[in-house]
């Protein structure tokens, strides 16, 4: 399912290129500077703010569900696979007793497994150490696997409506655009700060939906800023990479269930060492099973 962008009808050259108050020496904002700046992003959002499934639930699960999904991938290719996965796995204790092979199945097309298999194992551990709820603190959602400060934050903030320090990559784009322009190599410890003293406490969850949507704005009209980011890597092609070969491995086992080693060879015609390494790989993370006999998705639940 993919996202059809409206044109803009406002002129947007004043979002582009607000007069807003730079922070001062000490990365200080004033009263006045701080109301500007969030008048400033809220008139966009009324206008442009964005629709999203995720958006329209306070279901911390499903919350956590999409958050996960969102590392790394771009919004368009999460809306469909989103709604299908938490429609067959409406609650947490759905996802704990799924076999690992239906969960994958599901997630096919986001890439990034490992995440498929963290959001599994959170599942079991949320509904076997906290009787199915999800916490609604950083340091309590970060004791999840694959849960990271940025993840944990969109949880408590989206989740719960409780203020915490957020920041991805729409956001950063929009800090580095807007107050660090003659800048490269911007660090998020330079950016956090800001967002800090720019929160609206009282409605986090709707000023951040109002930030990212400003920010995919800066990236449309003006390119992604956050590549002058201390922390932005350029990722390597997807074409004949490990990360490509794990996912033809997987692949082949959700189709054809179980596969000798030899099988599995003559399907990849990739180099034998290669494969043998990546197999390995595989199954010491807990996504395949087997021996020289025959290999197959985990069976873990």
């Amino acid at each position: 399912m993919a996202l059809e962008y409206v044109p803009y009808t406002m002129d947007i050259k004043s979002f582009i290129k607000p007069d807003l108050y730079d922070p001062d020496k000490n990365n200080r904002f004033s009263k006045h500077s701080v109301r500007v700046f969030r008048n400033l992003v809220y008139a966009f959002y009324l206008e442009y703010g964005r629709e999203f499934p995720w958006r329209k639930t306070h279901d911390p699960y499903h919350i956590l569900v999409s958050e996960v999904m969102l590392q790394q991938t771009q919004v368009d290719r999460v809306v469909g696979k989103y709604q299908s996965f938490v429609e067959h796995f409406p609650r947490v204790e759905a996802l704990d007793r799924a076999p690992l092979d239906e969960v994958l199945g599901l997630w096919k097309g986001l890439g990034y497994n490992r995440r498929c298999l963290s959001l599994k194992r959170s599942a079991g551990i949320l509904v076997n150490e906290h009787g199915g709820m999800v916490p609604d603190t950083v340091a309590e959602l970060m004791k999840l696997p694959g849960v990271g400060p940025a993840t944990a934050a969109g949880i408590c903030c989206f989740a719960f409506n409780k203020p915490a320090l957020y920041l991805e990559t729409n956001i950063r784009t929009l800090f580095i655009h807007l107050f660090f322009q003659s800048r490269d190599r911007v660090s998020d410890r330079e950016i956090l700060p800001l967002v800090e003293q720019t929160l609206d406490r009282n409605d986090p969850r709707r000023w951040y939906f109002a930030l990212m949507d400003y920010g995919a704005m800066l990236k449309r009209e003006v390119g992604n800023m956050s590549r002058r980011s201390r922390h932005y890597v350029k990722q390597p092609p997807f074409e004949g990479s490990d990360r490509q070969l794990r996912g033809r491995i997987l692949e082949l086992l959700l189709t054809h269930r179980s596969l000798t080693v030899m099988k599995i060879m003559d399907f990849l015609n990739e180099d034998h060492r290669r494969v043998a390494r990546i197999m390995d790989s595989l199954q010491r993370e807990g996504f395949i099973q087997g021996n020289d006999h025959g290999y197959t998705i985990s069976e873990q639940r």
